[in-house]
């Protein structure tokens, strides 16, 4: 893990400090991949492409109630590439995805809710580009109200977050648009 945010960090120096501070938390925290550990913990998550490349998936997270990319607890795993593909196929349905790129594409520190027994906690995402290898038919899950392929351009129609208009930002300018 810290060998992808040093990469990450020398591609985006103007989010050294977001990167410091995650990798403060990683280095930390031995248990850091373990949902366990109720300051926070690790997660991984996919901006996923449609085959084309020309809309992301967003899904309607049913404990949440917004709009968010998939994405969810690493469960121990400290292999955050297997992670991400797990949560985005659990998450979609879509029987063939790929890696558009091994390396970091996104990082976001972000607090979740207090929630029933489980007291409010930071999760320390990472995120990585993936993009369907197959057809784009999804299959809602139980942790979705809804899941939508929404057009790069009308992402602001779903979400207004910050993290997520980053990722938009930075998945155009990867690919040339």
């Amino acid at each position: 893990m810290l060998h992808l945010l040093a990469r990450y960090r020398h591609r985006h120096p103007d989010e050294a400090q977001l990167v410091a501070r995650y990798a403060s938390f990683v280095e930390g925290h031995a248990d850091c991949f373990k949902r366990s550990l109720q300051l926070g913990h690790v997660t991984g998550s996919a901006w996923l492409l449609d085959a084309a490349a020309e809309r992301v998936l967003l899904t309607h997270h049913r404990k949440l109630n917004r709009w968010l990319q998939p994405g969810g607890h690493a469960d121990g795993d400290s292999d955050v590439h297997r992670v991400a593909m797990k949560e985005a196929a659990e998450e979609s349905g879509l029987a063939a995805i790929e890696f558009v790129t091994q390396e970091l594409f996104d990082l976001d520190i972000h607090q979740i809710p207090a929630r029933g027994e489980e007291p409010a906690h930071w999760h320390y995402d990472c995120r990585f580009l993936l993009k369907s290898a197959g057809a784009d038919a999804f299959t809602v899950s139980g942790e979705s109200h809804d899941l939508a392929w929404v057009p790069f351009d009308q992402l602001g129609d779903y979400t207004d977050e910050v993290s997520m208009l980053r990722m938009n930002e930075k998945c155009l300018a990867l690919l040339g648009r």
